[in-house]
């Protein structure tokens, strides 16, 4: 390569998360490959330098960072396509969902998503099962999240399941979230454990059930103009190094799961799990939503899915 060429990748959580290790194994494979005709850089956690998490997404498409992730959910009101992976119980493991992000539906929402964005997507990674947190009151059938106030990602969808469950739904973003469950002005929140121990959550929350509601991926999204005026060479090295990458995070996101759980045990709160008959009165409440999907999206999109 006649010129360096600068890669600053970002994200928004600390060092310590398997996303940003994943992204400096990325910049480890292309350091390695190109040496000095690459120089990369990271901003592991955008937070830290007065942006909230979602600018992850306008700091990209201006190219201000060339690489960055964020839940798809965050994607939504510009790809209503990525609205269908939002669905309540859509998955009912990790292995499904693996299936279907690394196939063809996850190859439909990239291109979707391709059409009205200047992205280059590459992969997915996993932010996975999530689950509900509170301060107020241990949560085994809807009727227990009655009023409760919860922080939901910037989804329609998202939002109008927790509104199915009797909850209170408040769309915002994750540093407001933060701030008001430390206030207590926040009841609830909705997310992977290994989120709600990264964010402190677990030491503002005693009541912790484990839901499976939602099963959220975080693609992985390039500046095009930055990608697409690269060498073949370097284009090829960066699919090679995200697809490593992406197997490398949800090997870690398991193990963040398990000692995510521990970490919430020993800060002396409660965790349930949904009993089958639990779950069946979750999945019962939001069925309104997903008679309406099967309308908005088609048969096509939920052949989509593979078998569990």
């Amino acid at each position: 390569m006649s010129d360096e060429i600068r890669i600053r990748m970002g994200g928004y959580g600390p060092p310590s998360t398997g996303f940003s290790k994943s992204l400096k194994l990325i910049g480890d494979k292309l350091g390695a490959q190109f040496g000095n005709d690459v120089k990369i850089e990271y901003v592991f956690n955008i937070m830290d330098h007065g942006h909230k998490a979602e600018d992850i997404l306008t700091l990209v498409e201006n190219g201000e960072i060339t690489l960055g992730y964020q839940s798809s959910s965050y994607l939504t009101d510009r790809v209503p396509e990525l609205g269908f992976v939002d669905l309540p119980f859509l998955f009912s493991s990790n292995a499904q969902a693996r299936a279907a992000m690394d196939g063809t539906l996850g190859e439909f929402l990239a291109r979707k998503t391709e059409e009205r964005i200047n992205y280059r997507i590459l992969g997915w990674f996993e932010n996975g099962f999530r689950h509900i947190s509170n301060r107020l009151r241990p949560i085994h059938r809807p009727a227990d999240m009655a009023g409760m106030k919860i922080r939901v990602l910037p989804s329609e969808i998202h939002r109008r399941t927790f509104d199915l469950l009797g909850a209170v739904a408040m769309r915002m973003d994750l540093t407001e979230a933060i701030a008001m469950i430390k206030a207590g002005t926040l009841d609830a929140q909705e997310n992977p454990l290994a989120n709600t121990v990264t964010y402190g959550v677990h030491k503002f929350h005693k009541f912790h059930t484990l839901s499976n509601h939602f099963y959220i991926s975080r693609p992985i999204f390039l500046h095009r103009p930055s990608f697409e005026s690269w060498p073949d060479s370097l284009k090829r090295a960066m699919q090679s190094a995200v697809s490593e990458a992406v197997a490398h995070q949800r090997k870690l996101a398991v193990e963040e799961h398990e000692e995510s759980y521990r970490a919430i045990e020993a800060e002396g709160c409660e965790i349930n799990a949904l009993t089958a008959k639990e779950h069946e009165l979750f999945v019962a409440a939001v069925q309104p939503l997903l008679a309406d999907a099967q309308k908005t999206y088609g048969d096509a999109m939920f052949r989509m899915v593979p078998k569990p």
